[in-house]
């Protein structure tokens, strides 16, 4: 049994840009010899029950949580991703509260966002992962904004206090390694924890063909337009521990 747990992941739930079966997950998770997995799924809590009882039937614990992009950010007019993770009852009930309001009030050409003043009311028994490099904290860093990358990072920490991560990943993408190097000064400087994760989208490296087709289906793209965005690699499969740890 290993400590090593993935934290960020999705499933075929998240329409867009997952294909991650469920039970599959749960049996790879076993194999591989991880305690528990998390499910996070962009802003939707769909695969929620199937997961539940997979999990348990393969001898792992569930995590809940959902990836969000927020909005009303402090030094940027973009809305940026944040992970959010469930700890108790009382941090489900405020991440159900989220989703409603992103669905309700946050639309945007049908996308749903999270206001970032909406987490002071519902933060309560959630843990935070920052995004990575294309969180908040990330994009401040890449800036060379390092002082203002400080100064929210504090506000964050506040807001989630002992439950706020700093986020790094290493799968092959655009100015992983300078905000890493960035993050890890910024993370010794304010004591804040470090978490790794790999963004997880399929569960085997062959499988990444068949992912960037369901890509496209969500953007209306096709594979070999010169134009479409590569926002993923072959890398953000379900690594194995001994994977993760020799990465970082």
């Amino acid at each position: 049994m290993t400590d090593f747990v993935h934290l960020r992941l999705h499933t075929e739930y998240s329409l867009i840009d997952g294909i991650v079966r469920i039970k599959p997950l749960m049996s790879k998770v076993a194999e591989l010899g991880m305690p528990a997995v998390a499910v996070t799924d962009f802003c939707n809590f769909f695969g929620l029950v199937k997961a539940y009882k997979a999990a348990l039937s393969a001898g792992v614990k569930p995590i809940f949580g959902a990836d969000f992009l927020i909005s009303g950010l402090a030094e940027t007019d973009r809305a940026l991703p944040l992970t959010l993770l469930v700890t108790s009852l009382e941090g489900y009930a405020n991440l159900t509260r989220l989703i409603s309001k992103a669905y309700q009030e946050g639309q945007r050409l049908g996308v749903p966002y999270i206001e970032y003043e909406w987490l002071t009311e519902f933060q309560e028994g959630l843990i935070a992962l920052s995004g990575g490099r294309e969180g908040h904290l990330g994009q401040l860093l890449l800036a060379n904004k390092q002082d203002l990358a400080l100064e929210h990072a504090a506000q964050w920490m506040a807001l989630f206090p002992g439950r706020f991560y700093l986020e790094i990943q290493r799968t092959g993408r655009d100015n992983e390694e300078p905000y890493i190097h960035e993050a890890v000064k910024l993370a010794a400087a304010l004591q804040c924890p470090i978490v790794a994760t790999n963004d997880v989208r399929f569960l085997q490296a062959d499988e990444f063909e068949a992912h960037e087709a369901r890509v496209c289906i969500g953007e209306g793209r096709t594979l070999d337009d010169p134009r479409r965005p590569r926002n993923y690699t072959d890398q953000q499969y379900l690594r194995s521990p001994e994977e993760m740890a020799e990465l970082f």
